[in-house]
Order: C-alpha cells, then structure tokens, then sequence
C-alpha cells in the first residue's frame, strides 16, 4: 500500500500528522534530498514537500519528476508562498492537457 508524507521545517508540517499523514522535520539541504531519496524507495507515492525545502533541492526533485512516483507536490510552508508550487501545478497541467487551462 502507497504512502503519503510531508517535508519540511517543523513547523510548517507537524500539523499534517493529524491527517495521517507521516511527517518528515528536516532542516538543511542534504538531509532534505537524503530523505527524499528514502522516501521515493519505500512505498511513499505523494512527497508534499514545502516550497523553500524543494528550492534547496531542486536537482533531486527534477530526478524524481521523470517518474511517475512518487508524485512531489510543493505546498506553501509557515513562512508563505513563494509560487513556485503553482508554476509548477500550472507546468504540469499543461504538459498533460496540451495548454495551461489554468489561467485565466
């Protein structure tokens, strides 16, 4: 059975265990893609990951975005939003659709 986990500071995260979700505090880079990498090898097929902690690791991510899992979805960590999940959403919608049908 997949898996669902949640990356980045400990703050921004340790709320999503609540859901049920497995919760993975990390606080610098090479632990970041380290884990990542553990995750993707165990069953984990969504990585949420917060945007400022993909932004670290953007190599691993790009490595892992040529599979089809685990799926890595950046989401906004407790210190905001910097859009790069959205660029990303709107990317992905448009190589599956054929056009960003996203914007408006």
């Amino acid at each position: 059975m997949y898996k669902a986990a949640v990356v980045g500071d400990i703050e921004s995260v340790s709320g999503f265990a609540a859901l049920g979700l497995s919760v993975f505090p990390v606080s610098n880079a090479d632990e970041t893609a380290r884990l990542v990498s553990r995750l993707a090898k165990n069953d984990f097929a969504v990585i949420y990951i917060t945007e400022a902690c993909a932004a670290m690791i953007g190599d691993t991510i790009v490595k892992y975005r040529k599979n089809k899992l685990p799926a890595i979805i950046l989401i906004p960590g407790i210190s905001g939003n910097t859009g790069d999940g959205m660029k990303n959403l709107h990317a992905a919608v448009e190589k599956a659709v054929g056009s960003d049908i996203l914007r408006k």
